[in-house]
């Protein structure tokens, strides 16, 4: 699981692959396509669609010249799943920080009636 996610997380760091993502949640496209879009030679293109490939995010086929992607079958469940443990984790340490300061202000006002 942690090679699926570190490929996963990998895949989605870069601007561009998020890019590609977003585009092909409209439609299939060729990687000539997607490289016009995002104003890239074929080359790195390629190499933007094999890393979102190799996580499982995109699939391609080619027909003749042209290779076609589309969105792989995969969703990100696990993806998901992880960040949201750590949203949980983070809720409840800024929850207790609030707590914290909450008392401090009410000890700072009690402080302050006490030496008028």
């Amino acid at each position: 699981m942690t090679t699926h996610l570190n490929a996963s997380f990998a895949a989605l760091s870069d601007a561009t692959r998020r890019g590609v993502l977003e585009q092909l949640g409209r439609g299939n496209a060729s990687i000539s396509e997607l490289a016009d879009r995002f104003h890239m030679t074929l080359t790195g293109m390629k190499k933007h669609v094999g890393v979102l490939e190799q996580a499982g995010l995109v699939t391609t086929e080619k027909v003749g010249r042209v290779r076609t992607c589309r969105l792989g079958l995969r969703r990100l469940e696990e993806e998901a799943k992880w960040i949201e443990q750590y949203r949980q984790l983070w809720d409840a340490r800024f929850d207790g920080l609030d707590h914290v300061v909450q008392a401090l202000k009410r000890k700072e006002t009690d402080d302050d009636r006490s030496t008028r």
